[in-house]
């Protein structure tokens, strides 16, 4: 189930999930199969409910369906931890297990920089 939560046993995959770099992708991805239904429904209700023309439905329904992911996407990292506390993580986890290695790989990055252009100075 696209929307549902996964028995407490997978907690430490959802996590992982939750916390790779490319979480991001996967909430946008969760996002658009949980309003895809919705949109399809709404659009189709335009179509046959009120017999509106084909074209008009579809950029409704596209409109809502882009409205609906760009609203998800917008409170992305709050979601995200609120999901981890129905796992029993503390509050924002996630986020901060996200940004401890964001910081640990900029200051990689500045080692490799630094040895790079200012051992030459």
């Amino acid at each position: 189930m696209v929307g549902g939560r996964l028995p407490i046993r997978h907690r430490e995959w959802v996590f992982h999930q939750a916390t790779k770099p490319s979480w991001l992708a996967w909430f946008v991805v969760r996002a658009f199969l949980q309003v895809l239904p919705l949109t399809v429904l709404i659009t189709l209700g335009l179509v046959w409910g009120l017999d509106s023309p084909l074209p008009l439905a579809v950029a409704c329904g596209s409109l809502g369906l882009v409205v609906g992911v760009y609203f998800a996407v917008s409170y992305a990292i709050e979601s995200t931890d609120h999901r981890m506390t129905k796992y029993g993580y503390p509050r924002a986890a996630a986020s901060t297990y996200r940004k401890e290695r964001a910081t640990e790989t900029d200051r990689e990055r500045q080692l490799r920089y630094d040895a790079a252009w200012r051992s030459a100075e």
